[in-house]
């Protein structure tokens, strides 16, 4: 779908309100997204960055969900730490979309509803749709592309994958720019800002990647890598990009559920490799009776996982990306010769701390 702006649509990337940002300028601006029921203006805080030369237009987000602050750590980290010079184009950094969720520190806005279903919005309907209507028409609408940064729902955690729909030429590469070892294709649901942005024309990717309600180090350092090597591939930022240590690129994830209720014992953590038949968790009894051995149906990656040992039947345990045939091995002899502080590792290893791992088969006294 081409870009239409309506007359009352903003296009100078330079002009937000009576607040003019010239080229090789940088500025803090704000846009009204509503009023509080004091009647006072609710206000999304945005940095906005300009080089001298002209380029593309690019939008980093966070917060849609306001409990997902992954993403605004790593926006700070952008605005505060410079971590990287525009030589062309535009940057604008939304650290915030989701003020009211965020000030909550909730998902949801005050009406229950989800912001990320609700793009592109309408002016005159609900809350969450008004906002939606303000960032759509006054953030996306500016832009050529976007990054929109997530992290897992609330108990859970995501090893650092994007998700693009790659049948778009100029989506994929500029997914695969990003630098994450997993990636993932497809549409986005609707009524969320990536669909949304990709269908005014925009092509628009999101990184999912570590829990809410943290600022995880290693999530940050994916998040600016990737922003990074974004910029590099459109020209914006001068530079070579990172690789990542491997890149699997998966169209069909399948969350493994519990069969019984109880205790799990995890056997794997974000980001391991999985094949066929191995043991993801031993579910047990709070006495330590074993009920069942939770198994992967095919060979896979972890591209997530509940971070809540406690279970009922149906509840959601391991996120799985389901690799070609053949790549697994690929993937692991990767993952073997990484050195340990390597980014990915690294990762690995902070985002295992949320849960305990242990062999299958093995009891507390460590003895098989």
């Amino acid at each position: 779908m081409s870009k239409q702006d309506t007359p009352n649509t903003p296009t100078d990337i330079g002009q937000w309100g009576d607040t003019h940002i010239a080229p090789g300028q940088r500025g803090d601006v704000s846009i009204t997204v509503s009023e509080s029921y004091a009647g006072m203006d609710i206000r999304i805080p945005i940095h906005v960055r300009r080089a001298k030369q002209p380029g593309p237009t690019v939008f980093v987000t966070a917060a849609v969900h306001g409990d997902e602050i992954n993403g605004t750590g790593a926006i700070r980290e952008l605005i505060v730490d410079g971590v990287f010079t525009l030589t062309r184009g535009a940057l604008v950094l939304v650290p915030v979309v989701n003020v009211l969720g965020f000030e909550r520190h909730s998902r949801y806005l005050p009406d229950r509803r989800d912001l990320n279903r609700s793009f592109p919005g309408s002016p005159t309907g609900s809350l969450a749709s008004r906002l939606a209507h303000a960032v759509f028409t006054q953030v996306v609408k500016r832009c050529d592309y976007g990054i929109d940064l997530h992290t897992a729902a609330v108990r859970r955690t995501n090893f650092p994958n994007v998700r693009a729909n790659l049948k778009n030429k100029a989506l994929a590469d500029f997914a695969r720019a990003f630098g994450t070892e997993l990636i993932i294709s497809g549409k986005a649901p609707k009524g969320s800002l990536r669909r949304a942005a990709c269908e005014h024309g925009c092509p628009t990717l999101i990184l999912e990647a570590g829990e809410v309600w943290k600022v995880e180090p290693t999530v940050v350092e994916y998040a600016t890598r990737g922003v990074r090597n974004c910029l590099i591939h459109l020209g914006m930022v001068d530079g070579q990009p990172t690789e990542p240590a491997y890149v699997l690129e998966a169209d069909k994830t399948q969350w493994v559920r519990a069969q019984h209720g109880g205790f799990l014992a995890f056997h794997v953590g974000p980001g391991d490799t999985v094949e066929k038949d191995e043991p993801i968790a031993t579910n047990t009894s709070l006495l330590g009776h074993e009920h069942n051995t939770i198994t992967a149906p095919r060979d896979g990656v972890v591209l997530g996982m509940t971070t809540l040992p406690s279970v009922a039947p149906g509840d959601p345990i391991c996120h799985l990306a389901y690799a070609k045939k053949g790549s697994l091995k690929k993937i692991e002899r990767a993952r073997h010769n990484l050195p340990e502080e390597s980014l990915h590792q690294r990762t690995h290893d902070q985002l295992g701390t949320n849960v305990l791992v242990s062999d299958a088969g093995e009891d507390e006294s460590g003895e098989n």
